[in-house]
């Protein structure tokens, strides 16, 4: 059985620097010839972006709420079988999840379900002694919880370095090393997360400078060695599906949030992804008997977007055919009339007769799980699956006159109409689906499409 070092870099709290370090070890790491696994905890679309290209191979996601324990040690399994480290990066504090009650969602319940020891970044800043009291809770809060070592992040001076130092040895969790405070190689934040990759320049030599950052302050040969290793059950590759059907799937720099395992799972009841960009492209791809749009930032390529009208006459002709189009989020928006950004209005699809309008703050935030109320190119009414909502736009439009096809129940709510759906193929929504959370979601959709093809061949016929 072959065996990796990994671990989990979580944090104390969101904004503590956990993206920043678990980046700087990555690239360390990667540029030492090392084979660095990434994993996201959470449903995060940004920083595993940042982590494929840091580390050179992509980034999967990992959540303890959408996905079983079975499911999320399949995932790391299947995608760490050649690695010779692994690297996964928390989500908001250590024990921050679904509930404030429980644990499910949280890092610390990843870290349990994976069995991976937890590496805690502490934002030092403005503290001396009270940093070990806040360490030592952490560590006794949940004594199952693995945490084997412990980084400073924002320390000021080497007179706070050595103060730290001192404070931390009150404790029984080893050190492995104090970050100086560093703003100018942070990487740049906007509404929902980090920039992302595909709207930053220069990536390499940022990686890089974290690199160095890292190399200079921590003791890898340390964290390396109090780490165990990871045991990786050998697995038999999967026999690739000759692809049945065509899905044009939008990727560029306004639609580039997918997660990995959704594309894998579509990939294998039998699909064809061809990407295609809906800001370049003035025609959709060839032969294509469906359309996958995810989400991103359409907001900051409105414009762009706007003006190539010949994509967004042949996305609306398409979903009017009768052919399935799943769009979340930041495609659903696309496929809105307009998107109302800075006082301005950008005209989009006009699939659904409403408008998305930019706010100050978000709208909506947290878990879903959907139930199909009605037959869809989802699936049958009944089907369950689990995703996530984020977005700072809101709708306008009389919404009460599009049918929904999902039922949405929250953490206070149930029964939430969401999934609107026109020409009885065209699906948009907010929440951003997990397929793993019921793979059979992804199967429907591919099925949906294959009929297309066959009624396309009996017509011919």
């Amino acid at each position: 059985m072959n065996s990796i070092k990994g671990f989990i870099i979580a944090g104390t709290h969101s904004g503590c620097g956990k993206t920043s370090v678990t980046l700087g070890l990555m690239a360390a790491l990667a540029r030492r010839g090392l084979k660095v696994q990434p994993f996201k905890t959470g449903p995060d679309f940004i920083d595993p972006g940042h982590h494929s290209r840091a580390a050179g191979r992509t980034c999967h996601n990992l959540d303890g709420w959408m996905l079983t324990g079975e499911t999320l040690r399949d995932i790391f399994s299947r995608y760490t079988q050649d690695a010779d480290a692994s690297i996964v990066e928390g989500v908001m504090g250590l024990f921050d999840g679904y509930s404030a009650l429980e644990e499910t969602g949280s890092t610390a319940h990843l870290s349990k379900e994976l069995n991976l020891p937890v590496i805690l970044v502490v934002d030092a800043r403005s503290m001396a002694r009270s940093a070990a009291a806040l360490v030592q809770g952490f560590c006794n809060f949940d004594p199952e919880t693995a945490v084997a070592g412990i980084i400073f992040n924002n320390v000021g001076s080497k007179n706070h370095e050595q103060t730290l130092r001192e404070a931390i040895s009150l404790t029984e969790i080893p050190l492995v090393g104090c970050l100086p405070r560093r703003a100018e190689i942070a990487t740049p934040s906007r509404h929902l997360g980090l920039v992302t990759p595909e709207h930053l320049e220069d990536l390499d030599t940022k990686y890089s400078k974290l690199a160095d950052w890292v190399e200079e302050n921590l003791d890898i040969e340390q964290i390396i060695e109090v780490l165990p290793d990871i045991p990786i059950p050998p697995r038999f590759d999967e026999v690739p599906m000759i692809p049945r059907t065509r899905i044009g799937i939008a990727k560029d720099k306004a639609f580039s949030f997918y997660y990995e395992e959704n594309l894998r799972i579509l990939k294998k009841a039998g699909a064809e992804l061809i990407p295609f960009s809906p800001i370049e492209d003035k025609e959709l791809p060839e032969g294509i008997s469906g359309l996958y749009i995810g989400g991103g930032y359409p907001e900051l390529s409105a414009f762009d977007l706007a003006q190539n009208t010949k994509i967004r006459r042949a996305i609306a002709d398409f979903s009017t055919s009768g052919k399935p189009v799943y769009a979340e989020c930041g495609g659903f928006m696309y496929l809105m009339e307009s998107i109302c950004k800075d006082d301005r209005v950008f005209p989009m699809c006009g699939i659904f007769p409403f408008r998305s309008s930019m706010r100050s703050r978000f709208q909506a935030l947290g878990y879903r799980e959907i139930e199909l109320s009605q037959n869809s190119p989802l699936g049958p009414a009944g089907t369950i699956a689990r995703g996530h909502e984020f977005h700072y736009s809101s709708i306008e439009g009389a919404m009460d006159e599009i049918s929904n096809s999902y039922s949405v129940t929250t953490k206070k709510e149930t029964n939430i109409p969401e999934g609107f759906t026109i020409n009885g193929n065209t699906i948009g929504s907010y929440i951003h689906l997990h397929f793993a959370s019921n793979p059979q979601v992804a199967v429907n959709f591919v099925e949906a499409c294959l009929n297309i093809d066959q009624e396309s061949l009996s017509q011919k016929n």
